[in-house]
């Protein structure tokens, strides 16, 4: 089954050219997003960056690297995802070897509300990365449109 991207990706959850010091800070700032939408607790924020520094999110795709944190359900109160695209990469760990630092240049943050959800985006993202196309199309979104646009109807 396709996953609807638009369906949950608000242009407000949009954090497009940005300029970021840390994973940390891109992921606050994804939170901070999606707590002022309503979509998340309060705790979110502080819940991915825990996760991210046990279970690290970081994918290695060569040109555009991506990381993709997320949560469990319980911080989230519909579901949702934030996106950044950053004008200079910051540094998140690899999925495949944690102490391997990945200059990352998409960030997607999930928020959804059970964990079946969660398998699906995930593969949903996965799919979605592995067109180079559509994610260099993503990377260079300045506009909630132009962000759309990359992901598949």
């Amino acid at each position: 089954m396709a996953v609807d991207f638009r369906s949950i990706l608000s242009p407000q959850a949009m954090c497009l050219g940005i300029s970021a010091q840390s994973s940390d800070e891109v992921i606050r700032l994804l939170g901070e997003r999606l707590i002022a939408l309503g979509k998340v607790k309060a705790d979110y924020p502080d819940a991915l960056i825990a996760r991210e520094s046990t279970m690290p999110t970081g994918l290695p795709l060569g040109t555009i690297n991506v990381a993709v944190p997320h949560s469990d359900p319980v911080h989230v109160v519909a579901p949702a995802i934030g996106l950044a695209t950053l004008k200079e990469p910051v540094s998140f760990a690899s999925m495949d070897d944690p102490e391997e630092k990945l200059p990352v240049r998409v960030v997607i943050a999930l928020a959804l509300t059970d964990k079946d959800a969660q398998i699906e985006m995930l593969q949903a993202v996965a799919r979605f990365i592995q067109n180079p196309g559509a994610l260099a199309a993503l990377a260079k979104a300045r506009t909630p449109e132009e962000a759309f646009s990359a992901f598949p109807t």
